[in-house]
């Protein structure tokens, strides 16, 4: 019903030196981090080399009863994933964690991100005889993962070859019989921290709020390209592919992430307070209230309020009951569905300048239709402020806007093209000078290339993102056309 930007997925994975309930700390994990995936879910736990695991669609609470984390059974590793898709999202195989059974042994894999080589290592793989059930990149990373595991040692020296081969966005947790390893691509495009138990259990997640949901102290992000392996020997660090740069993806911090989640050393809330600060600097409006678009849009919606002066209100309220799943009415119902999911609280914008914020503008559908409900409720002015830069380009790295011709201020190019469309007095978006520093640390680098067209590694240039997807639903065979 909104139109809004997606990302992929977060990932979880606990190593416990000792037997435990390992399955249900990671069912308290993906619930921290359900904002991250909303389709699907899965765990997988290992008990001393034996593999249990359950993936369905829906809600981390209804594919996870008491009843199923019980069958799960107690182990000392496992892994846990939350899933949104771009794709194909009824094919069980695309559900992760993938658990994989090859001559060496067994493996699971839960990926976060979005490999930009996908079609061209399946392809490859596939004339050499592989056979693949799904369409995810986490069934062709954990090809490239086996093949190595062949030709090496050990299954972390195996994932230290694969990355030689993967390109693109990827945090990986992995578990083998007896280790469980976390991998962050070599650009950092997507979070990936460690944590341990006061019992000394040592975990990772997509964001600390999942760490904080297992009662477990934060200790470190991965560094971008670092391999971390946790076995009965303890924890181990492999640098090999650690280089000087990254480029986490400003989304984390704009939209993807909660508030309460500290990433790459800076608090998300924090970061979203700055970009509310540099709206007020870059867009001062003579207005009466401040209002922000649940729920991303709140924080920066406060920071342009104590920079600017201008008092801080609570403009809408969302309905907390209402999820992906929720049934689209018909088109002459579609103005009171919006009303469903959010509505205006009408005393504190009835005969009112209202500066509304508002992360993002994908489609610009949702910001018409919010705006609509504004006016309705009495707003004099409505003055919408964005806290990121105009959307103008596809990404490759994890969101679901693969495509130029679905943003619109790709689409009309000019700003007032765009407030007319949406209904509003004025419009406004940060610059992407300002949101590169939004991050408190300082030695944060963004990728923007969504923003400026600058992407920092070779994006593929012959296929749009979801074509490896789309031509393998077309009888499953890929082929040159």
């Amino acid at each position: 019903m909104f139109c809004k930007l997606n990302e992929e997925c977060g990932v979880f994975g606990i190593f416990d030196p000792v037997i435990s309930n390992v399955a249900q700390s990671t069912y308290f994990a993906l619930y921290a981090l359900q904002h991250r995936g909303q389709e699907s879910c899965g765990i997988a736990v290992n008990e001393d080399g034996v593999f249990r695991a359950h993936r369905a669609g829906g809600l981390v609470p209804d594919v996870f009863t008491a009843d199923t984390l019980e069958k799960l059974g107690k182990g000392n590793i496992a892994l846990g994933h939350v899933r949104y898709s771009t794709a194909d999202n009824s094919n069980i195989d695309n559900v992760q964690p993938l658990v994989v059974r090859h001559v060496k042994g067994t493996m699971a894999v839960a990926h976060n991100g979005k490999l930009t080589n996908a079609y061209e290592l399946r392809r490859k793989y596939e004339l050499e005889g592989a056979i693949f059930h799904g369409t995810s990149d986490a069934e062709v990373i954990a090809y490239a993962i086996t093949r190595a595991r062949l030709e090496t040692g050990s299954i972390e020296q195996a994932v230290e070859k694969a990355m030689d081969v993967i390109k693109g966005a990827y945090s990986l947790v992995i578990m083998s019989p007896q280790k469980l390893i976390a991998v962050r691509d070599k650009q950092g495009f997507r979070p990936l921290c460690m944590g341990k138990t006061k019992d000394g259990a040592i975990a990772f997640a997509s964001e600390s709020c999942a760490l904080d949901g297992i009662n477990a102290d934060f200790t470190r992000d991965l560094k971008p390209g670092e391999i971390v392996v946790v076995s009965d020997d303890g924890v181990r660090s492999i640098e090999t592919h650690c280089g000087e740069n990254s480029s986490m993806c400003v989304f984390e911090y704009v939209y993807f992430a909660r508030p309460d989640s500290v990433i790459d050393g800076t608090s998300v809330y924090e970061a979203r307070q700055r970009a509310g600060a540099f709206l007020a600097l870059e867009h001062p409006i003579q207005a009466d209230v401040v209002i922000g678009v649940p729920d991303s849009g709140l924080d920066a919606a406060l920071g342009y309020a104590k920079q600017s002066g201008i008092p801080y209100g609570v403009g809408f309220i969302k309905n907390r009951y209402v999820g992906r799943s929720f049934i689209q009415p018909s088109q002459g119902q579609r103005e009171n569905a919006v009303k469903i999911k959010i509505n205006v609280v009408r005393s504190v914008v009835d005969g009112m300048r209202v500066i509304m914020i508002d992360d993002s503008i994908v489609r610009g559908t949702t910001s018409a239709r919010i705006v609509k409900l504004l006016r309705e409720a009495g707003a004099k002015e409505v003055h919408m402020l964005v806290s990121s830069p105009p959307f103008i380009n596809p990404c490759y790295f994890g969101t679901d806007i693969d495509s130029r011709d679905k943003l619109i201020a790709y689409r009309l190019k000019s700003v007032d093209e765009i407030a007319r469309k949406i209904g509003v007095d004025s419009l406004g978006y940060m610059s992407v000078d300002s949101i590169n520093k939004i991050a408190t640390n300082n030695k944060c680098k963004f990728c923007d290339g969504c923003f400026s067209g600058k992407y920092p590694v070779e994006i593929p240039e012959h296929i749009p993102k979801d074509k490896f997807e789309e031509k393998i639903k077309k009888g499953g065979v890929i082929t040159d056309d």
